[in-house]
């Protein structure tokens, strides 16, 4: 018992603090650390990236347990540091001084509590993780495919592994701290190429000029880790496409509508879709691809 009070404390410590310490304290911490419970785990790169992003930590022995299972408080914290979330909302459900509290009240104010019960120490199963991760992620790729479970929708946007052999999604079976640093990786991408995706829409944006009928602008040169271009869906002669750093001088009488596209290079996953439909009006559409 005098062992799990440590524990919880020293993990109430970490939770407090880590989202106060500048990146380069993180950085230090997490070379000075020890890995090799994780060295030769298959989500050791996962792992590696969650502590030197800050959003997973070892505990106070310096290592990281990837065989064990993960407790709500530990991915919900995860949760709230990936989503960057500051603002607070009451969580009566946890007494004050509770060393969960000032998380889940983080948690709380950014939906991913919804409709779950608060139990700080549960160790999560494969349904309870996918719960969370979509109240997580509701603000940016929406609601899941309602003809799935949490799991098996999970699982089929590819964030979770599916269960072998099969096929049953096994929506009972536990979550490790190695398995959840795989799932939590997925969203710190995601939320990284949405927001990519958004400067580079305001840009394209921003260049776009309508004089006299014809629209003129420019598509963003993004580095390697993005394709971008401009489709413009014309009357008569099919679609018209601008790339990467192209600039475009468009007579409307000839264009129904277009579209910009942002798209992940590397597995071509959706970064922002905004459509231009309505013309002459210029107001964008966000059809950014949902989860369902």
């Amino acid at each position: 018992m005098k062992k799990r009070a440590f524990l919880a404390g020293w993990f109430a410590f970490i939770l407090v603090f880590s989202t106060l310490l500048a990146p380069h304290v993180l950085v230090s911490a997490v070379q000075a650390a020890q890995i090799s419970d994780f060295s030769n785990h298959p989500a050791k790169a996962d792992i590696a990236f969650a502590l030197k992003e800050g959003y997973m930590w070892n505990y106070p022995d310096g290592k990281f347990y990837p065989a064990n299972q993960i407790p709500q408080a530990q991915f919900v914290a995860s949760l709230a540091a990936i989503r960057g979330v500051k603002e607070t909302a009451p969580v009566p459900k946890l007494p004050s001084g509770h060393w969960a509290k000032a998380v889940y009240e983080r948690a709380q104010k950014a939906g991913i509590l919804a409709d779950v019960t608060i139990d700080p120490n549960r160790l999560l199963t494969k349904e309870e993780v996918a719960k969370l991760v979509f109240n997580a992620w509701k603000p940016y790729r929406g609601e899941k495919h309602k003809n799935y479970t949490n799991t098996g929708a999970l699982i089929t946007w590819g964030w979770m592994k599916p269960y072998l052999p099969g096929p049953k999604f096994r929506e009972d079976l536990p979550v490790t701290r190695g398995e959840a640093a795989e799932i939590l990786r997925f969203l710190w991408q995601d939320k990284w190429q949405l927001e990519m995706g958004a400067r580079l829409q305001q840009e394209f944006h921003s260049s776009l000029k309508l004089v006299n009928g014809v629209i003129t602008g420019r598509v963003p040169k993004a580095d390697r880790n993005f394709m971008v271009d401009v489709t413009f869906v014309t009357k008569e002669n099919g679609p018209l496409i601008y790339r990467n750093g192209q600039s475009f001088n468009v007579d409307l009488k000839q264009v129904s509508s277009f579209t910009f596209f942002i798209t992940n290079a590397k597995d071509s996953s959706d970064a922002g879709t905004y459509r231009y439909e309505g013309l002459p009006s210029i107001n964008p559409v966000n059809l950014t691809q949902k989860f369902h």
